[in-house]
């Protein structure tokens, strides 16, 4: 595990993601709070792309929990069948949608333990919620920011937990907003899993990783 990043590194580090990227987004497209978060229950082990193409069409007539609820199980099983472990999340996500007409009156509750009492929702998807459609500094730890925070030494950790509690320390406040989107794009498009672009990278110098992969 490489050496806890500097506090001063730190700063530079997000200092140049922002540099690069004012206003990083999510790639998974929504139209409001609700879609966001059948996205994001969606998402768990398949790719955005894979997500959008199925939930283009879906969206378009189905946005919010009553008309979900409607569709069906069978109906929302049509349209997300090229996803991952769909049988499952269309259970979820009709379930989700039930609790929520049940408990909240058909919105997305503001809250992490009632967000995580929802059917097909952790932590990770709570915390993506929470921070794109209400704006909290929540950082949701998928394999993305695991593998970045673990690689550069930026927040080594364990576990999505352990590297969750450190971001929350050592990601300065002015960053924290934007922080859970920047790392997500580092590793999804500049510090990859098996071959990492080094020699592209804008805060390669600040990074802890020995192996670092070079011009060939």
């Amino acid at each position: 595990m490489p050496v806890q990043m500097k506090k001063a590194d730190i700063e530079e580090f997000f200092r140049r993601l922002c540099q690069a990227l004012p206003e990083p987004k999510t790639e998974l497209e929504y139209r409001n709070t609700y879609t966001l978060l059948v996205a994001v229950v969606l998402s768990a082990q398949a790719t955005d792309v894979g997500v959008n193409k199925a939930t283009k069409a879906l969206f378009k007539t189905v946005d919010t929990p009553q008309k979900m609820v409607k569709l069906g199980e069978a109906g929302l099983t049509q349209h997300i069948k090229t996803i991952g472990l769909y049988r499952n999340k269309a259970k979820n996500v009709i379930a989700l949608s039930r609790l929520l007409i049940e408990k909240h009156g058909g919105e997305v509750p503001r809250d992490r333990e009632a967000l995580q009492e929802l059917p097909g929702v952790g932590r990770k998807t709570a915390n993506v919620v929470l921070n794109v459609a209400f704006g909290e500094p929540t950082i949701a730890v998928d394999t993305h920011i695991f593998r970045v925070s673990n690689r550069t030494g930026l927040a080594p950790g364990k576990d999505v937990v352990e590297v969750e509690k450190k971001l929350e320390k050592v990601v300065p406040a002015k960053y924290r907003q934007h922080a859970h989107h920047w790392l997500i794009l580092h590793g999804r498009y500049v510090c990859k899993a098996r071959k990492p672009d080094c020699p592209a990278c804008p805060v390669s110098d600040l990074c802890r990783f020995k192996a670092k992969t070079v011009v060939t």
